[in-house]
């Protein structure tokens, strides 16, 4: 018998650069959680979203899984995780079948799809998401589901992301050797788009850009469906790093000066605050100013933004970021990034954090944990999709279900 919602408990681990966090959840509706139990741990073992220490990997792993269990009283045997990094590539793919009775069934939707993702990848990397964007039926455009619909020939665009092979082993060995076995993959800008993302927003067009500590995660959504998802190496880390070079300080104090005074605009530079900061030589400390901050942290922000301005460029994408673009992350919140990437693309910007109802706990309602509770609103979308399949309304949800399930045997 079917477990309902309420009797499910959503488990994700968000495995970055700078910290892993574990979220336990329970499903109140297909759309909401109540938040049980939140872990978190530094990340020491990874590089740009890249294992390059397994052994501080699941150190740190374990930690956060720890510190969940106690605040949720339940034990985690299971989870999903999130994955980044700079070894991720997409691609935008076409497929095209004739329908065979004359009437689009499941098995002629599978075929379309099985025909659009049949197409090489680099050696050493594999196919993580096959995402379909739209249909064609004849000369039917853009249709998002053609189930049942009448023609002899339908068409399917959809957006395949891949990764390495061996990155996502070592992703799925760490936790392994945690104790937890990974029962989904998800590409972090997916749960970073559930988390932070309106209905509207996905369906006009925007775009979403987090952040994180060692990659920034860009990724477009127009009428409900993804489009196009790039990964920057460039992110929060670098930013601390060039504080820290610049202020000839401590990397701990860098972090702290980031978070605290990180100016990124002067247009939020109100007061030039005199700021103490611990010297990297011989525990010493000196004062520097707000405006020392804006000169170092800002051409390395910028440096981001233009990214995404080439990328939106290269691919003529403006016309899908209708709803401007979304900014979110740990770093989201630098004082006047908004206005810095409003000047630099010309669109509408907006910090977005995690949407959820009141209960949400204070320490998750912030933009560095979008990506980890979107995860856990991923999956329960994901659910809710399958529910619909239950009561005849398409088998669309089952399909990409079924292919996502696969991935962690596909890799093993």
């Amino acid at each position: 018998m079917a477990k309902k919602f309420n009797d499910l408990i959503w488990i994700a681990i968000d495995i970055g650069t700078t910290k892993i966090c574990v979220i336990v959840s329970r499903g109140l509706t297909p759309e909401q959680a109540e938040v049980l139990g939140v872990g978190q741990a530094p990340s020491d073992g990874l590089r740009r979203g890249v294992v390059v220490d397994i052994a501080k990997t699941v150190q740190s792993i374990r930690a956060a899984i720890a510190e969940a269990q106690l605040m949720s009283g339940i034990s985690i045997e299971s989870a999903v995780i999130g994955i980044s990094g700079a070894h991720i590539h997409s691609r935008n793919s076409v497929g095209a079948v004739p329908i065979l009775r004359g009437e689009v069934r499941p098995t002629d939707i599978t075929n379309v799809i099985n025909a659009a993702q049949a197409v090489s990848v680099a050696q050493g990397q594999q196919i993580l998401h096959v995402l379909p964007q739209f249909y064609t039926v004849d000369d039917e455009y853009n249709i998002a589901d053609p189930l049942g619909m009448s023609g002899v020939r339908l068409e399917v665009q959809v957006h395949i992301i891949s990764g390495s092979v061996a990155s996502v082993q070592n992703l799925i060995k760490c936790c392994q050797m945690a104790g937890v076995t990974v029962t989904d993959i998800v590409l972090e800008p997916l749960g970073s788009a559930a988390a932070v993302l309106s209905q509207d927003e996905k369906e006009l067009g925007v775009g979403i850009l987090d952040i994180g500590g060692g990659t920034s995660d860009f990724a477009i959504y127009r009428q409900g469906t993804i489009r196009h998802t790039k990964i920057i190496p460039i992110a929060g880390q670098l930013l601390t790093s060039d504080l820290a070079i610049g202020l000839s300080a401590t990397l701990k104090d860098a972090e702290r000066v980031k978070r605290e005074y990180g100016i990124v605009h002067l247009s939020a530079l109100h007061d030039d605050l005199s700021i103490d900061v611990e010297m990297v030589h011989g525990g010493q400390s000196r004062d520097i100013y707000a405006l020392d901050i804006i000169r170092i942290l800002q051409p390395r922000a910028q440096e981001i933004i233009e990214f995404v301005a080439q990328e939106i460029d290269r691919y003529q994408l403006r016309s899908n970021m209708r709803a401007g673009l979304v900014l979110t992350g740990g770093s989201a919140l630098l004082q006047g990034l908004p206005m810095l990437a409003k000047e630099l693309l010309n669109i509408p910007v907006r910090v977005g954090m995690p949407k959820a109802s009141s209960d949400l706990p204070e320490v998750l309602k912030h933009p560095r944990y979008a990506t980890s509770y979107g995860l856990i609103l991923y999956e329960i979308q994901k659910r809710k999709d399958l529910n619909i399949l239950k009561d005849g309304q398409g088998p669309l949800a089952k399909q990409l279900f079924t292919r996502m399930k696969s991935w962690v045997a596909d890799f093993f």
